[in-house]
């Protein structure tokens, strides 16, 4: 039976700016499985950034809990909620997020750093998942002097080396061509079938199918949930 990652259940947010109240999530209920890669899609407006900044433990719910691997995100402190950020969920955003003057392998070190995790082990990971990712040619490299694929190939590294629990990806091809894109997609597709479990906001539907699965959100509601058919053709059947 396939584990759990996120279950939301009946989960509600609702800003409030003087007598106006905005509904950006309403009365939402999901489950993610490990392994499983899932795609959100929905026009401005829809919710999905603000599910998204939820399942990253950015933000906290209105209503309804957001349990991750079982633990209740929603009863956590913040020292719990960063640690949560550190060791449990790798996020990839759309500007890549990177240290400007640092580095590519110091940019993926960051994270270990923080955990404390000893020196010698920091370059051995860090490199390992510059590896996986197709850069370990550009350790030294600082942003500036990569592409904007490279860069976000950087922002995946960084994201896999604490090896948490889910991958939060926050429109990962917004900023590159679409050939980078591809390649993207084909890393994280790799990523999915070694076993990771990936959550993508996306806004285009040719990316959103590399997905195993496609959620579509509509005025703070889910109103749609099924599979990425491009992904299934790639494989050649659908993933289980």
């Amino acid at each position: 039976m396939a584990k759990s990652v996120i279950n939301i259940s009946r989960l509600s947010k609702i800003y409030k700016s003087d007598s106006l109240e905005l509904k950006a999530l309403d009365d939402i209920s999901l489950n993610i499985n490990q392994g499983e890669f899932v795609a959100i899609m929905g026009p401005s407006g829809s919710g999905k950034s603000t599910l998204m900044h939820i399942l990253g433990a950015l933000d906290l719910p209105t209503g309804g809990t957001y349990l991750l691997n079982g633990q209740n995100v929603g009863l956590l402190s913040d020292d719990q909620l960063a640690d949560i950020r550190n060791k449990e969920i790798g996020f990839v955003f759309q500007a890549y997020n990177l240290l400007a003057r640092t580095s590519a392998i110091e940019n993926v070190i960051l994270p270990l750093d923080y955990a404390g995790v000893p020196e010698p082990e920091q370059y051995e990971r860090a490199l390992a998942m510059l590896k996986k990712v197709g850069l370990a040619d550009r350790l030294s490299h600082p942003p500036n002097k990569l592409s904007g694929g490279q860069q976000q190939r950087v922002a995946i590294a960084r994201a896999l080396v604490m090896n948490p629990s889910i991958i939060l990806a926050d429109e990962p091809t917004g900023n590159i061509a679409s050939a980078q894109a591809e390649e993207i997609m084909a890393i994280f597709e790799q990523l999915n079938d070694d076993g990771h479990t990936i959550v993508m906001i996306t806004h285009e539907p040719d990316i959103a199918e590399h997905a195993q699965r496609i959620i579509h959100l509509l005025d703070g509601k889910i109103v749609k949930d099924g599979n990425g058919h491009k992904r299934r053709i790639i494989n050649g059947k659908a993933k289980e």
